[in-house]
């Protein structure tokens, strides 16, 4: 038997049923275990196996560009269970699903390619997310030391009409930092390195479409990837 080609793979993804988004914005409003363990069967069909299946052919996609980065199935897609521990909202389900492409194919491995699915708006997101404070206290001395750099990588992005959300940063420059480059400032005060791409929901139904868009938004985020690997190795 002939093993299938990496551009095979990816196109054998024939995309999520209709009842994807269907089922997450019933979850949204069904928020109980029974009615979970009641839907569980749609639960596989049209959003746990999909998903796990658009891993894999989103991974080959990436592959055919040859970048660096590919999901485990099993490891690089999110629970919709939510974590309420420590949380006001005591929903135990999100509405929303995603995975993520890694160096390593696990989530928890910095520098992501995220792709989100949601009845409230789908998308692509690269970049590093809540990076640990060793980590960025890192990316901001190189913002410092180097921030023609930073720049340089600032104009790929820009060329590919992406650029690095501005959400959760700091009102001024973190202690040490207060005689910086002028260009590079807005960056001193991030706290995430972050770009992301919308899709329309359609867009989730036609396979090699989407892992297509997915792997060419992670070839035009590959320069902001490439920038934090280098700095926290």
């Amino acid at each position: 038997m002939v093993k299938a080609t990496k551009i095979e793979q990816a196109a054998a993804f024939p995309g999520f049923p209709p009842e994807t988004v269907k089922f997450l914005k019933a979850l949204g409003f069904h928020q109980t275990r029974e009615w979970f363990e009641e839907n569980r069967a749609i639960y596989l069909s049209a959003f746990k196996e999909p998903l796990e299946a658009y891993v894999e052919a989103a991974s080959a996609a990436c592959a055919a560009k040859k970048l660096p980065v590919f999901g485990n199935p099993k490891r690089a897609t999110f629970r919709l269970n939510r974590d309420v521990r420590f949380s006001k909202n005591k929903q135990p389900y999100k509405n929303n699903g995603g995975a993520v492409l890694t160096r390593t194919g696990m989530k928890g491995s910095p520098g992501i390619v995220y792709t989100h699915i949601s009845p409230e708006g789908c998308f692509f997101a690269a970049g590093f997310y809540h990076p640990e404070p060793e980590q960025l206290a890192a990316m901001r001395e190189a913002i410092a030391k180097k921030p023609a750099r930073f720049i340089a990588m600032e104009k790929k992005l820009t060329a590919a009409k992406l650029d690095i959300a501005d959400r959760e940063t700091l009102k001024r420059n973190p202690r040490d930092y207060a005689d910086i480059d002028p260009k590079v400032e807005h960056a001193i005060r991030m706290k995430n390195f972050l770009t992301r791409r919308p899709y329309p929901e359609a867009l989730l139904q036609d396979g090699p479409k989407l892992t297509a868009a997915v792997a060419e938004f992670a070839k035009d985020a590959l320069p902001l990837l490439k920038w934090g690997w280098e700095i926290i190795g």
